[in-house]
């Protein structure tokens, strides 16, 4: 279920990249919007047998409604007829552009949490220089964490990798200010003490230069310093890419193909029943199309059914 109003020119985004995604044919699409804006929208392209259903929502969340109050008031947000179309198993993934908050209000209320998951964590993907990519999480779903809820991230975070990236035993690592195990404040200590008792390939303590040498593939951290992280990633790309397209238009076409995040569509909820992918508000039909891929990817792989019987493992050792 693809909330066709929530980037910032939408719902032409979504409208293409539902197209793309559809004529790729890994998954039937449903736009989820007001029905008859959505239907001029699909007239003006070509979708003769294209798995496309439209369902209807009258109402749209804006960046500028409070999260809380906006699904108190807003009953029929797109963002919320495309969780209900997920909870009632009529749609495997929800995919949305629109307000971050909101839509994880929303999913959180609607969809409620899997077992053994204290707090759902979002997951961004970034490029390494050894052409390989890593996952940090969480990186904004949750400012305030518990050592228990990054042993958690740490589980689905390698679940995840494993599945969409095809890696058998991906490094993990936790996000510190130093790589010796003492290294950090009581919640990284505290942390890294749990980490190391469960079965995962984990490497220790890695650093912040760490999340773009390929030395890892799988971060932890809270989502304070994860959303901080993500938002001086995001403003160093924009600036490396306005040097680079000044000097050499070659190799800032490739530079950008590898940083842009269009190219891996969007970041997962994890922990959550259902799909969740949210994407940037600006995305273009690419990322769009990128984010179903990865939502279809994400159900056909049963990641949420991996997490709750690893998470059911650990539990024990966590009570």
């Amino acid at each position: 279920a693809v909330d066709a109003m929530g980037t910032d020119a939408a719902p032409q985004p979504e409208v293409e990249g539902a197209i793309s995604a559809a004529r790729e044919g890994r998954a039937e699409v449903l736009l989820v919007g007001p029905q008859e804006l959505l239907k001029r929208e699909l007239a003006r392209r070509d979708t003769r047998g294209l798995p496309i259903e439209l369902v209807h929502a009258s109402e749209a969340i804006t960046m500028e409604d409070g999260a809380a109050k906006a699904f108190r008031r807003k009953r029929d947000s797109s963002i919320r007829v495309a969780a209900r179309l997920v909870r009632e198993g009529k749609a495997d993934g929800l995919i949305s552009a629109g307000n971050t908050g909101a839509v994880m209000t929303t999913v959180k209320i609607v969809l409620g949490t899997l077992e053994g998951v204290d707090r759902p964590a979002l997951a961004a993907v970034f490029p390494t220089s050894q052409g390989t990519v890593a996952v940090l999480l969480d990186v904004g779903a949750n400012v305030d964490c518990k050592p228990s809820h990054l042993e958690q991230f740490a589980v689905m975070g390698e679940i995840y990798y494993r599945v969409i990236f095809g890696a058998d035993r991906p490094r993990v690592g936790l996000l510190s200010i130093g790589e010796e195990d003492h290294k950090g404040n009581d919640l990284t200590r505290e942390a890294f003490l749990l980490l190391k008792q469960l079965p995962l390939n984990f490497v220790g303590n890695v650093e912040g230069c760490d999340l773009y040498n390929g030395r890892v593939d799988v971060i932890v951290c809270d989502g304070f310093i994860g959303n901080v992280a993500l938002k001086i990633s995001e403003g160093l790309v924009e600036a490396v890419s306005s040097l680079l397209k000044e000097a050499l238009s070659r190799t800032f076409r490739h530079f950008k193909k590898r940083v842009d995040y269009s190219e891996y569509g969007g970041a997962p909820l994890l922990g959550v029943r259902g799909v969740c992918i949210i994407c940037h508000g600006g995305s273009n039909p690419n990322a769009i199309k990128n984010a179903v891929r990865v939502a279809a990817e994400f159900a056909e792989g049963r990641i949420n059914e991996k997490i709750e019987r690893e998470l059911a493992r650990a539990s024990p050792r966590q009570a």
